[in-house]
């Protein structure tokens, strides 16, 4: 089982919460990852190469073991030592919902002009 992180492990920028968040989610494929199991709930490896963003099978593996190192998701079943397996998104994972229905909502509200394919996903 992956090993959590703590407050000595993490290089914070600041003390400001934003800031804070973005340093542990801010690159757009973990939020990608988290977007794809909040849509599909339980997701193996390779499904999360179908996604239309396509994620470069170096990034995804990176970023799920981030991500599970954080404790957003979890291994379905972490004895299955296979490149397929399963992750779930944990409750503190579950808790980045409305922030990422905000952020969806924001992006058709403010985005549509530059964006007219843009669609409501969540």
């Amino acid at each position: 089982m992956e090993k959590e992180l703590d407050s000595e492990t993490l290089d914070w920028r600041s003390v400001c919460p934003i800031a804070s968040g973005l340093d542990v989610l801010g690159d757009k494929w973990s939020l990608i990852i988290v977007r794809d199991l909040i849509q599909h709930g339980t997701r193996t490896y390779s499904e999360f190469g179908d996604s239309p963003e396509r994620i470069s099978t170096n990034i995804l593996a990176a970023r799920l073991k981030w991500l599970t190192s954080l404790g957003l998701i979890e291994h379905v079943d972490p004895e299955r030592a296979s490149r397929n397996n399963a992750y779930r998104l944990t409750a503190s994972g579950l808790a980045l919902r409305p922030v990422l229905e905000e952020l969806g909502r924001w992006s058709q509200n403010h985005l549509k002009a530059l964006h007219p394919d843009i669609v409501d996903i969540l």
